[in-house]
């Protein structure tokens, strides 16, 4: 048996925006509880005024660590995907949001780290550093990460290709990878509407992949990115189909007396 050790919080040293923005950053009882608060009416809102409906809920892992990616269509994205995990993760949870638009202010910053719990992704000048350090957390500390690999909300509704950031944090690693496709959040909730509009939102989880026969280099980032891409218009596709069958079938009759 290994001696108990007592470690400080790797986030001890920093305060305000720093602490907020950090990859280290630690969770407390006050952001415990407002988390909670937060997923809690997240879920109600979602199953009441988008009737939300989850498909293939039985392939998420139990257990941290893992990714969810999916397109990204609307702001309601990370809720969609974040409601469809147990309250009991919630700490556990680390959305990756566009720090250009969650952190950009310390108040902004504020929220997004205490209740979202989200993780900053610099667009404009994001390095390899800050990759490998999202890619550690992932593999030292249960975590679960919701990423859109597009690297931006679509402004048509299509999906746009995977960018190889998912490869660089999961290629050579033992990390299951969950594709999902997110449905109708465009319509509900799209790029220039300020609030979200009363539409049907659902959900298709496909089976996680890992991807440690992968290189951690470039040609493994690819591929992962590449595989994802297809596993997510795979479901997209699916959907579609389960919509047009449901649309076209024929009204049923009542049997003559």
């Amino acid at each position: 048996m290994e001696d108990w050790r007592l470690e400080p919080a790797r986030d001890l040293e920093l305060v305000g925006a720093d602490r907020h923005r950090s990859y280290y950053r630690e969770s407390g009882l006050v952001a415990n509880i407002a988390r909670f608060g937060w997923w809690t009416m997240m879920r109600a809102s979602l199953k009441v005024l988008h009737r939300l409906k989850v498909h293939g809920r039985e392939h998420l892992p139990q257990y941290p660590s893992f990714v969810l990616v999916a397109n990204h269509a609307s702001h309601l994205d990370a809720m969609v995907l974040g409601s469809t995990l147990p309250l009991r993760l919630r700490d556990q949870l680390f959305p990756l949001a566009a720090g250009d638009v969650f952190f950009h202010t310390p108040a902004l910053a504020a929220f997004s780290a205490t209740v979202l719990n989200a993780l900053p992704v610099w667009r404009k000048k994001v390095g390899a550093h800050a990759i490998r350090k999202l890619r550690e957390r992932l593999i030292d500390e249960p975590s679960i990460y919701i990423l859109f690999p597009e690297g931006g909300r679509t402004r048509d509704g299509s999906m746009k290709p995977f960018k190889s950031g998912i490869g660089m944090m999961t290629a050579g690693t033992s990390i299951p990878v969950v594709p999902c496709h997110l449905s109708g959040t465009f319509e509900a909730f799209p790029p220039e509407s300020f609030i979200p509009r009363l539409h049907r939102v659902s959900i298709r989880i496909g089976k996680p992949r890992t991807f440690e026969h992968l290189e951690n280099r470039r040609p493994g980032w690819d591929e992962v990115s590449r595989t994802l891409e297809t596993d997510v218009r795979a479901l997209a596709a699916t959907t579609a189909g389960r919509n047009t069958n449901t649309t076209n079938k024929p009204p049923t009759t009542d049997p003559a007396p």
